[in-house]
């Protein structure tokens, strides 16, 4: 199957230390993939490189097909939703999307304004006025109206109310379905990739633990659930004695 994300001994230094090493991934297209370890494991430096704000210091990668933010038609086929879910405070709705319709060649407006409709928000309303669970369900719908083929979450939900985390979950999930995104949530709640994501990597101290599709881990591994699977690596990377590289 093809990859949306293949990394070969991927690494990102500074100074003397390393962020991110030896990291070799190949993430199915049409996967949504679950990215979780804890501060300090690289998980931010990893996000950075595939979405092409980082370049490597070793290896190499490739994302959609191409190099990561080589060109604007690459560019095109990547949608980040940040972990504060930026929006412009001081902008309406309306104007968000005449934003993301200027910068994205293939903005579908429709998907845009149908989604807030859903979401019962009026497009008049600032962004800044809107709860943490609005905010985020508008960078989302930023990031799906963008039409990219990769969606990028890093820590989207991590703010949110367990009942606005549960519906952004839920909206996710569903949109990937939809529209046969390939996504990659990074995120600290393992409950969260328990109910959504088919694929899983574990990265912890720099370094992937595991990666591979949810099934086949637990096949293969045989815990109980996929938290005791990941608290499993988490504990035996900590017992490791390595040195917790900076996030």
């Amino acid at each position: 199957m093809e990859a949306v994300i293949q990394t070969e001994g991927l690494g990102k230094r500074y100074g003397e230390k390393w962020a991110l090493a030896d990291c070799s991934l190949r993430v199915p297209t049409g996967t949504m993939a679950g990215l979780i370890g804890p501060n300090g494991a690289g998980k931010t430096t990893l996000l950075s490189m595939i979405t092409g704000m980082l370049p490597p210091t070793a290896g190499r990668i490739q994302v959609a097909g191409g190099a990561p933010a080589a060109g604007a038609e690459q560019l095109s086929k990547v949608g980040f939703v940040a972990q504060d879910t930026p929006v412009y405070a001081g902008m309406s709705i309306a104007d968000h999307f005449k934003l993301g319709a200027h910068l994205n060649p293939r903005w579908d407006m429709d998907l845009a304004r149908e989604r807030v409709a859903h979401l019962g928000l009026d497009q008049k309303q600032k962004a800044g006025k809107l709860s943490g669970g609005q905010r985020a369900q508008l960078a989302l719908t930023m990031a799906l109206a963008k039409q990219s083929s990769l969606l990028i979450l890093d820590e989207p939900a991590a703010a949110l109310d367990p009942l606005a985390r549960r519906e952004f979950m839920t909206d996710l999930a569903k949109a990937a379905a939809e529209r046969s995104l390939s996504v990659l949530l990074s995120s600290h709640l393992i409950e969260d990739l328990e109910r959504t994501c088919d694929y899983l990597i574990v990265l912890a101290n720099g370094r992937v633990q595991v990666a591979g599709r949810v099934p086949d881990l637990l096949a293969e591994h045989q815990p109980a659930s996929v938290q005791e699977m990941v608290l499993g690596y988490l504990s035996r990377a900590r017992g490791n004695g390595e040195t917790e590289v900076a996030r």
